[in-house]
């Protein structure tokens, strides 16, 4: 039986895996709405009191970290709302107590890569476990380079749990990837959680404890209709229409879960949720009028970048 002592939780971020875990049921779920991290918070010290066999009053959060890469003001700003939208997320972090970690993004061989971040999380959260010891330590990453960390935190007699989900979503050139969390790492803790099946298991999903992971939905906005471009040619064709700098203007065509086409004959243009720049994608319709940037993708296939959504007049309707 436990006894009345404090239960100490630490919880430690893999900022960029957060993200993406977000994004999924932002963008690919029915639940179309991210995480909550006050509503995550209340779900690991419901979690532990659990698992330790404890009174949750006894469970509490005494230490936050989130650790993630981060793209220079200059290069946020030219990504649409981005720079705001980062800050936005650091008061919501501030508000919960959770200590952000940044280091920048770089450039290897062409691509901009987190590097460092996996290790600076291992040696805060080993030391910090060291000085605080901490009962808990509640780790939301999918890597196995956390293994050894995991080991260490053994030996103090920390006790892990890690947050799990395993999904599969569309990447921006339209290639289906799964996300799924180490076979080691799950192992090697003392509390593995599989949280893609607990939200979805049919008869928790509608309690109060599972919905409050999620921000509430905000009501749909609506577009400031534009004049209709005339995208029918003399020939009673569809055709797109370019501006300048090579940019073109057309319509949505159709959307899926987290991506969609824009109207472009004979090859319909694939976009992707991260690439609308100024509006929120799940707030989007079929034949709302956009501008955007032809690319080729890896297989050929045509791609639509840096959207920007014709109508919004405020700027800041979503993240992405």
């Amino acid at each position: 039986m436990a006894d009345n002592n404090l239960t100490r939780i630490a919880v430690f971020y893999d900022g960029n895996y957060f993200l993406h875990v977000s994004n999924y049921y932002n963008f690919n779920h029915e639940r179309k709405t991210r995480i909550s991290i006050a509503g995550l918070h209340d779900f690991v010290r419901y979690q532990v009191s659990q698992e330790e066999d404890t009174d949750i009053r006894l469970c509490q959060i005494v230490d936050a970290h989130y650790f993630r890469g981060r793209l220079s003001a200059s290069e946020a700003q030219a990504k649409g709302n981005l720079l705001y939208y980062d800050r936005l997320f650091d008061d919501i972090l501030m508000s919960e107590g959770v200590t952000t970690h940044y280091l920048p993004v770089k450039n290897y061989g062409g691509f901009k890569q987190e590097k460092g971040i996996d290790v600076w999380l291992a040696l805060e959260a080993f030391e910090l476990a060291f000085y605080k010891k901490f009962s808990v330590l509640v780790l939301i990453a999918s890597d196995g380079d956390y293994v050894p960390l995991i080991r260490k935190l053994n030996t103090l007699g920390t006790r892990v749990m890690v947050l799990s989900w395993d999904f599969e979503v569309m990447d921006e050139d339209g290639r289906k990837y799964s996300t799924r969390t180490s076979q080691e790492l799950l192992e090697e803790v003392t509390y593995p959680v599989a949280m893609h099946e607990i939200i979805d298991n049919r008869i928790r999903r509608n309690e109060p404890l599972i919905n409050n992971l999620f921000v509430p939905k905000s009501p749909i906005k609506t577009l400031i209709k534009q004049p209709e471009f005339g995208f029918t040619n003399s020939e009673g064709k569809f055709e797109v229409k370019e501006v300048d700098g090579g940019r073109k203007i057309s319509v949505v065509l159709s959307l899926k879960e987290g991506f969609g086409f824009i109207k472009n004959p004979p090859n319909n243009a694939f976009f992707h949720h991260s690439d609308v720049a100024n509006y929120d994608f799940n707030d989007l319709q079929v034949g709302d009028q956009v501008e955007y940037t032809e690319h080729a993708g890896f297989d050929g296939r045509l791609i639509a970048k840096e959207i920007r959504v014709l109508g919004v007049d405020d700027g800041h309707n979503s993240i992405n």
